[in-house]
């Protein structure tokens, strides 16, 4: 059987798809072909670099690239990990199985630099556990 090909969508590409494109592409191994996108690009965020290099998944080589990028590309599933992304997802040709999973954007966090790293590693457990669960169930 092929590889499947997934793409995790938001609307920046700098945070939460970025810690899910990192887990999943863990957790997958070689049995998927995993990008993420933004409905725009505002960069790969430097903490969320830090959070996923504290638990050893180096994600610093990511870049930050729009959806239109992958339009050729033939996605299997496309993951959207905000409600703005999913709102503006565009559609992809073919059978593509849709998922979505509202998770908080650790970038809008506010507070002492030690407070927004907490929120960062927050939704990155979130996000492990997602992935590792969505693996599990959705990629053989």
């Amino acid at each position: 059987m092929s590889k499947k090909n997934i793409l995790v969508l938001c609307t920046g590409n700098s945070c939460r798809s970025q810690l899910a494109e990192g887990y999943l592409r863990y957790f997958a191994g070689d049995k998927a072909n995993v990008y993420s996108a933004g409905i725009e690009t505002h960069g790969v965020n430097p903490k969320a670099i830090q959070v996923m290099a504290e638990d050893h998944i180096d994600i610093s080589k990511h870049t930050s690239n729009h959806v239109d990028e992958y339009i050729t590309i033939p996605f299997d599933q496309v993951i959207t990990v905000c409600d703005n992304a999913n709102e503006a997802c565009p559609f992809f040709p073919g059978k593509v199985e849709r998922f979505h999973e509202n998770f908080p954007d650790p970038a809008k966090a506010t507070g002492t630099p030690e407070e927004i790293m907490d929120e960062f590693r927050r939704v990155r457990d979130m996000i492990k556990v997602y992935a590792a669960d969505f693996v599990s169930e959705h990629v053989n």
